[in-house]
């Protein structure tokens, strides 16, 4: 397969992450006969530096014409201490996502056995843990109007969800509960939101057209606490925008650390794929952010074409890292000194030898710059 790959590494730890994830695509590509195309373009705070703007008009349009978009992180402090600031490099992640219609994020959470030990969450509660988390993406209150009055004493932002853009998402999350477990949970705050009640309308009207699901619903408070409490009771969760955001990022925790989950973010025509870290910019440069994340979001972007032996390929290198403790200081109690890199040359190697990376990691781990 032919894919052409619009790379946008962003900020902070994006490029060192970014490179690791093109790092194992390269190695796939050469593996399973494939021809994967990567290139980059400024997205963020770095954007702002060179064009004045967080999204360029060249680097959509790069991103429209590609199969596909393999993104690093926004951020940088100087902007998020500067709440005045009217250029923002969120903005050009917020536009990304509207523009191409990007408006189911997909976050699968899964509690390693390796790493149970990793979680501040005790090991029996978060065991066999294993969640895909369904986010609406382009609406509520991120894309809401907001105001700010003159005097500049009040502010609003709106909520605002259609019944359309409810249905398209849900569908997409009963779907893939009944290739898992055949559960999904609706999180909302319908007690209280007339969003809330317009999406448990939609999803139980909908839910008629999947009679082997079992839908179940959940207050967003009381699903925070049950996302600690006992994470394994669930299987697809669907959610709104910011409740989304909230859930998904809480449940980083159930593994140990945030530098382990994965996103999709997909539309009618298009596909970004990206960890849900942040741009981490205390570590920039520093070869020590954890590239799992991103190598995974890699892994999702190749099950989004079909190429499902090449994303277990992936997966079973990430879960070999894990269990030899060849992971980054934030995981990794084993090593003192594995690096970015040297996590991406681990699973790079293991894609091309799978049945002796152990030992050749012996070398790599010595010191060497390439594994022998």
């Amino acid at each position: 397969m032919k894919l052409n790959i619009a790379v946008l590494p962003g900020d902070g730890i994006g490029p060192e992450v970014t490179q690791q994830a093109m790092k194992v695509l390269k190695a796939i590509a050469a593996e399973f006969n494939h021809s994967f195309n990567f290139k980059e373009a400024p997205v963020g705070a770095i954007a702002i530096d060179e064009t004045g703007h967080p999204l360029p008009d060249d680097t959509l349009q790069l991103c429209k014409a590609s199969d596909a978009i393999l993104f690093g992180a926004i951020g940088d402090p100087k902007y998020d201490n500067d709440p005045s600031a009217k250029v923002r490099p969120e903005q050009g992640l917020l536009k990304l996502r509207k523009e191409m219609g990007l408006y189911a994020n997909i976050r699968p959470v899964k509690a390693y056995d390796t790493l149970l030990d990793k979680s501040p969450l005790r090991e029996e509660r978060i065991k066999d843990t294993d969640i895909s988390i369904y986010r609406e993406l382009t609406g509520g209150i991120y894309f809401g109007d907001k105001v700010l009055s003159e005097d500049g004493n009040l502010a609003s932002d709106l909520c605002a969800y259609s019944k359309e853009e409810i249905e398209r998402i849900s569908h997409l999350a009963f779907k893939a509960a009944q290739a898992r477990r055949k559960k999904l949970t609706l999180v909302d705050k319908a007690n209280v939101l007339e969003t809330s009640r317009l999406w448990r309308k939609v999803v139980t009207e909908i839910s008629k057209e999947y009679p082997d699901v079992e839908l179940d619903f959940l207050f967003v408070d009381n699903a925070a606490m049950q996302m600690i409490l006992n994470p394994k009771q669930f299987d697809v969760i669907l959610t709104e925008n910011m409740f989304g955001d909230i859930i998904s990022d809480e449940a980083s925790v159930i593994g140990g650390s945030i530098g382990l989950l994965a996103s999709a973010s997909v539309g009618d025509n298009y596909a970004l794929f990206e960890p849900i870290h942040g741009s981490y910019p205390q570590a920039k440069g520093k070869d020590v952010a954890n590239p799992i994340a991103s190598i995974l979001s890699a892994a999702m972007l190749l099950d989004h074409f079909g190429l499902y032996e090449e994303a277990d390929r992936i997966r079973e290198a990430v879960e070999k890292s894990l269990q030899l403790e060849i992971t980054t200081p934030d995981l990794s109690s084993k090593y003192d000194l594995i690096t970015t890199t040297k996590v991406g040359d681990f699973i790079e190697d293991y894609i091309h030898h799978p049945t002796d990376t152990n030992i050749n990691f012996q070398n790599l781990h010595l010191g060497q710059s390439t594994i022998i």
